[in-house]
């Protein structure tokens, strides 16, 4: 490996906390990625990486050698993309399933066209995801975003809506208010997060609205 994939793969180790993960983002062997590593710090002269059998973490020196390398790739990436005029590279994104048929997919041939030369890799999950520890460039959720250190963009606003067949209407009777729906049976929604049923509600009619719309109108 040249001095700048080695670079580059010292910091995928300890953004990624792992000497298999970083290897394999990068495409090269885990062998590979150790004797690199390791000729580093004998270059340096300087123990850069805490290694254990679970995990990967910086020495002081290898923190503040993490700084100069992401300072280093950030200027050296910019000067490639202000000589050549295009974006390239790889992004890894993270999308709930329904986001992604309906916000995602619809896109990417308009955005691929624009960024021929970026590669994306898009896994599909409803979970908390860790985005420096797995390697996610981004995640696309639907929601409020709890408190963190995360930045987010809203991307979409989304109509959600509460409906019955008329087999079930027929049924059970068709209700006409928010208090209405109380002893009606629903498919409920499980959270990947806590493992329990999503409960229908409508905050958000709270004080505009109290009714619910005949079926049809």
């Amino acid at each position: 490996m040249d001095k700048l994939d080695t670079l580059t793969l010292f910091v995928r180790i300890v953004e990624r906390g792992s000497f298999s993960a970083a290897a394999a983002d990068l495409g090269v062997s885990r062998p590979v990625a150790t004797a690199a590593i390791k000729a580093l710090e004998v270059s340096l002269g300087a123990r850069l990486l805490h290694r254990t059998t679970r995990h990967v973490r910086p020495t002081a020196e290898g923190s503040l050698y993490y700084q100069r390398c992401v300072s280093i790739l950030a200027a050296l990436e910019e000067a490639n993309r202000s000589a050549g005029g295009s974006i390239s590279g790889t992004i890894r994104v993270d999308v709930a399933g329904n986001l992604a048929r309906t916000l995602l997919l619809p896109a990417l041939p308009q955005f691929l066209a624009r960024y021929p030369d970026i590669t994306l890799q898009i896994g599909e999950s409803e979970r908390d995801v860790d985005l420096v520890r797995e390697g996610v460039d981004c995640v696309i959720r639907g929601g409020h975003l709890p408190d963190s250190e995360m930045i987010c963009r809203p991307l979409a606003g989304l109509q959600e809506i509460t409906c019955a067949s008329p087999t079930y209407l027929a049924r059970y009777g068709t209700p006409h208010t928010i208090e209405g729906l109380t002893g009606h049976v629903m498919i409920g929604f499980v959270s990947s997060r806590t493992q329990r049923t999503l409960p229908l509600s409508f905050p958000w009619m709270a004080v505009r609205a109290r009714s619910v719309c005949p079926v049809g109108c």
